[in-house]
């Protein structure tokens, strides 16, 4: 019986710091620009003000949990912890996507609750605070786009600024309509579009989080083409005990029972599978059990996949 392990960590320290020193430098941003927005609402009375400064302030709790999930992924495996903390930029987002869900239906409900008595805002403070909302969010939504369309903890990161740029658009546009036209309505019609538009996009997030979170099969893999990859491996009879789950962000796990009587080649063949499941498929952190004969005694249990890590 022969073990094969591979795995690439060499790069991993270097992204991990600058990921970490991205999300503080996003969420102190936006912790200063929702202070001063609050600041202005209260100022000003304004309710438009207010509550996207509460918005803002959730998020602002949002993107700490991602900064707090890249800062602990850093951490090397040590004690119990044999796979270090990884798993924490699997979690943020989930925790992401939940606070996504809340504000939007906070929102959508004070925009009902308006709709029977609009309150008159004044409009030229919405319109430059919620301008440069626009700009803040934006400017930190650029900082974070390397990479969120594969790392979730990102992608949670991601979103959670173009909603909050989407949120200080809306108030501009509200803002406007009530100066000229004189349309109070437009406040919680506003709102009310951005909470529609916030729990949409969050939903992917939540979906795809706790997927992850369940130790599914990352969307980017598919687990039958790859167990007919290893089938079709030199010397490969059959393949059991296949599991395929997230490590962290950018990082997928996979171990697999084959069994293979050839002996002559065994380490060339490990460093050969192991190399073209990283190229072909991203999985960067396998370990291959080697079986010999003709047959495996695992089979019962493959109805009830399991793994520990």
């Amino acid at each position: 019986m022969g073990h094969g392990h591979h795995h690439g960590h060499g790069a991993h320290a270097h992204p991990q710091a600058s990921a970490t020193r991205t999300f503080a430098w996003v969420t102190l941003i936006n912790l200063a620009y929702t202070v001063v927005e609050a600041g202005y609402g209260f100022h000003t009375n304004s309710l438009t003000l207010l509550s996207d400064a509460l918005h803002n302030l959730g998020d602002v709790l949002g993107l700490a949990l991602a900064w707090g999930a890249a800062a602990l992924a850093g951490r090397p495996p040590r004690g119990r912890h044999t796979y270090g903390w990884r798993r924490a930029t699997l979690l943020s987002p989930l925790a992401n996507a939940v606070l996504l869900m809340v504000f939007s239906g906070a929102l959508g409900w004070e925009a009902f609750r308006r709709f029977s008595a609009p309150p008159e805002i004044p409009a030229t403070p919405v319109i430059v605070i919620a301008s440069l909302g626009i700009l803040v969010n934006l400017g930190a939504a650029w900082l974070v786009k390397d990479g969120h369309a594969h790392d979730l903890n990102k992608r949670g990161a991601f979103l959670h600024l173009l909603a909050d740029a989407a949120v200080s658009l809306a108030a501009v546009l509200a803002g406007v309509g009530m100066a000229t036209l004189g349309w109070a309505w437009l406040d919680p019609a506003t709102a009310l579009l951005i909470a529609v538009v916030v729990a949409v996009g969050s939903w992917g997030l939540l979906r795809d989080s706790f997927d992850a979170a369940m130790d599914a099969v990352p969307g980017s893999v598919d687990p039958e083409e790859v167990r007919a990859f290893l089938q079709d491996q030199p010397g490969v009879s059959a393949v059991h005990h296949l599991h395929i789950w997230p490590l962290g962000a950018n990082e997928i796990a996979l171990t697999a029972h084959l069994v293979r009587a050839r002996e002559d080649d065994h380490d060339a063949f490990l460093d050969a599978t192991m190399h073209a499941l990283d190229d072909r498929f991203g999985v960067n952190h396998a370990t291959l059990q080697i079986e010999r004969g003709t047959g495996c005694g695992h089979d019962r249990h493959d109805a009830a996949p399991h793994h520990s890590h």
